[in-house]
């Protein structure tokens, strides 16, 4: 099974909503849809889905035109991050639901929806309504739901954002397996690029309405193919100065000279992550004075907000560190960990430590 897009686009109120695209989506592997809110992950969905038509294009399934083909003759399930639930059945009868219209037979409803219900911890409840549960069962119930249709297309939108962190964590490996077993499509947009990453297989990075890029999640994320793409892949927000190549050396604009990948004279930006930046000195890393601006705590790792020749640089370090609103502070930066981009903004040096990101 495979869905593809055509040169798809959409626009709404005379305004590019999705700018054309071209995307192959595989079986087997997820393909995330990667971008902040409003980046056109949920509208690219809907399209995949048939609720909206594009302007142009096609969309094709296993080579065939469903471009104008209505949802209800689809095989689509889709689950989206507020869920969506029948408030006066059971939950075992909200998870039967897609399998009662489809007639199946009583012993395989059933076989279907306990072994859903296992997966999703959901066995306790199946006799309760909707309205009896916590927010995080009912989002259960509604992924259920999708999974027992075993819909040759699954379209999930931030799926996993109301569940607590435990069972995220359990979910965000085996919703590829079962996908992967099932031979469906598995579509899964995220804001979050540890998200991407976690689930692995294709990411599409989105941003103001296009698609930056498109392949295996870690080549994407070692070698964004532009800024805009790194960008969308890091969080905290990726660490960037304006810089200029000059007599084979990188010159950041506070003055700062680091050894410079072969590239041609010209201006530059230089990017990097918030953790591949120290705090404490590291083996052939350059010192950039530094005063903090605000540090954050979030249990195990520390997030420092740093001015850095004024600019708003971030660190993630590990353990609990707290250093005072104006305290001095020096940042290691080890030159072979940059991504530099040119004056087009595409990357023009990827770092030497890229296998170690």
């Amino acid at each position: 099974m495979s869905v593809a897009l055509e040169g798809v686009s959409l626009s709404a109120g005379g305004r590019p909503v999705l700018h054309p695209l071209t995307l192959e989506l595989p079986s087997g592997l997820p393909n995330v849809l990667l971008g902040p809110t409003g980046s056109g992950k949920t509208t690219l969905l809907r399209l995949l889905a048939g609720l909206d038509r594009p302007d142009a294009g096609r969309i094709l399934a296993e080579g065939r035109d469903v471009t104008g083909t209505a949802v209800r003759r689809r095989s689509v399930a889709m689950v989206y991050q507020q869920f969506i639930n029948y408030p006066t059945l059971s939950v075992f009868e909200n998870i039967a639901s897609p399998l009662r219209v489809g007639r199946l037979p009583r012993a395989e409803v059933e076989s279907r929806v306990l072994e859903a219900a296992r997966l999703l911890r959901l066995e306790p409840h199946l006799k309760r309504k909707p309205l009896e549960l916590s927010g995080g069962q009912q989002q259960r119930t509604a992924i259920a739901r999708a999974l027992v249709k075993r819909a040759s297309l699954v379209l999930m939108d931030e799926p996993l954002a109301n569940l607590d962190y435990k069972l995220r964590e359990e979910l965000r490996e085996e919703l590829p397996k079962l996908f992967a077993e099932s031979g469906a499509v598995f579509v899964y947009a995220t804001t979050e690029p540890a998200e991407a990453l976690l689930l692995g297989g294709r990411v599409a990075t989105l941003s103001e309405g296009s698609v930056t890029q498109f392949g295996p999640a870690g080549e994407v994320f070692r070698r964004p193919c532009d800024l805009a793409t790194a960008r969308v892949f890091s969080d905290p927000p990726l660490n960037e100065a304006p810089a200029r190549i000059e007599g084979g050396r990188l010159r950041l604009a506070s003055g700062v000279a680091l050894p410079a990948p072969p590239l041609p004279t010209g201006a530059c930006t230089v990017g990097v992550r918030a953790h591949q930046l120290s705090l404490e000195p590291l083996e052939g890393a350059v010192p950039l004075p530094a005063t903090v601006r605000v540090s954050e705590v979030t249990g195990s790792e520390s997030y420092i907000h740093l001015d850095v020749g004024g600019l708003s640089w971030v660190v993630l370090t590990p353990g609990v560190r707290r250093p005072e609103p104006g305290d001095a502070a020096t940042v290691w930066l080890d030159p072979r960990r940059l991504l530099v981009f040119g004056e087009d903004g595409r990357l023009a040096a990827t770092p030497a430590l890229a296998e170690a990101a």
